[in-house]
């Protein structure tokens, strides 16, 4: 009777834990993958100018400037084009992690942080981040992106493929220098890349 009232006992802690440990820690994630292709910003094809040809075989009528100064001349507009502002790659920190980051510039002005061939471990609550601190490699590396200054950039889309995160204008790019995939819930960095001017 008293061996009984043991196994039940362990049997109601066992799945005690259990209901505790599984939705905190989310093992089956580790065995998951979401792939994420979003476009590169600023891809789209650009506004060309047309040249319009006479519709004659007639000469086109040209103007002649005053002879009392210089001719008026107009530079071409150049059209705006996405600028990389800067750039690196990943290693890996708890998990293993891949993949390119840029911070880009779109012709509109406002910047993004675009992560290429992303390729890292599912897990719970993860997080894209711009930060002050420098990259270090193995363990040392893992808990050092929440010591200092950090900007959210939102949750991360999937742990596969190529991601676009809004940087807000208020964010002052010259105060950060790495990019983490930040794990919130435990406090440690899947990956990350030093940001390197181009």
């Amino acid at each position: 009777m008293k061996r009984t009232a043991l196994v039940a006992t362990a049997a109601v802690a066992v799945l005690a834990a259990a209901a505790i440990a599984l939705p905190l820690f989310q093992p089956w994630r580790l065995l998951t993958d979401k792939a994420v292709d979003d476009a590169l910003p600023g891809a789209s094809p650009s506004s060309v100018p047309i040249s319009i040809q006479p519709s004659s075989t007639t000469p086109p009528t040209v103007s002649v400037a005053p002879t009392s100064g210089p001719p008026a001349t107009t530079a071409p507009k150049t059209p705006a084009t996405t600028k990389v502002l800067s750039k690196g790659s990943l290693i890996s920190h708890e998990h293993g992690t891949s993949g390119d980051v840029a911070v880009l510039r779109l012709p509109d002005g406002s910047r993004v942080l675009r992560l290429e061939n992303l390729d890292t471990s599912d897990g719970p609550d993860l997080r894209v981040w711009l930060s002050d601190a420098a990259v270090l490699p193995g363990r040392a590396g893992w808990h050092v992106f929440d010591d200092g200054r950090y900007q959210a950039l939102g949750r991360l889309k999937g742990n596969q493929g190529n991601q676009n995160y809004p940087i807000p204008a208020s964010v002052q790019l010259d105060d950060f220098r790495s990019v983490t995939i930040w794990c919130d819930r435990f406090n440690v960095s899947f990956g990350a890349a030093e940001l390197k001017s181009v």
